[in-house]
């Protein structure tokens, strides 16, 4: 596991990354994947409050909701970065979320299996990610979002 400094947070670089959900995603064998928010995702929505993860889910496409987040600046679906089964929910992270600012990456959401490899490359690669990240963080400025 790598973890490099970009615009104050420390991220991973051997991750794939949604931008558009501030999730990451790691691959775990070869149609597997872990998914858990990043830095980022875990700073613009605020105080977690909530998780609530939809029971007997069957396979999901990129964008159907795995559960709801309930947070200080969001309310929401949080939804799949990836098509595929979720097959296991972090339970210790579900029954508290504050889990998530010890260590985001540690901290894991849900994992997906029967996913397709292709799929991958609808996310940030890992040779990517800073630009992408510092991107991100800019863009987020601008809107007010981030204030430092």
């Amino acid at each position: 596991m790598a973890k490099v400094k970009c615009k104050g947070y420390e991220i991973r670089d051997d991750l794939y990354y949604d931008h558009d959900r501030n999730l990451w995603v790691e691959r775990i064998a070869s149609n597997s994947v872990r998914v858990g928010f990043d830095p980022l995702g875990v700073e613009v929505s605020g105080t977690l409050a909530q998780l609530v993860m939809h029971p007997n889910l069957g396979t999901l496409c990129r964008g159907d909701a795995v559960g709801t987040l309930e947070a200080e600046k969001f309310v929401g679906p949080l939804e799949t970065p990836l098509g595929g089964r979720v097959v296991a929910f972090n339970e210790a992270v579900i029954s508290d979320p504050r889990r998530i600012y010890a260590d985001c990456f540690q901290a894991w959401l849900f994992e997906l299996a029967g996913v397709q490899s292709e799929e991958l490359a609808t996310l940030v690669h890992p040779t990517d990610v800073t630009k992408d990240f510092e991107e991100r963080v800019e863009t987020y400025k601008r809107a007010g979002v981030l204030s430092w």
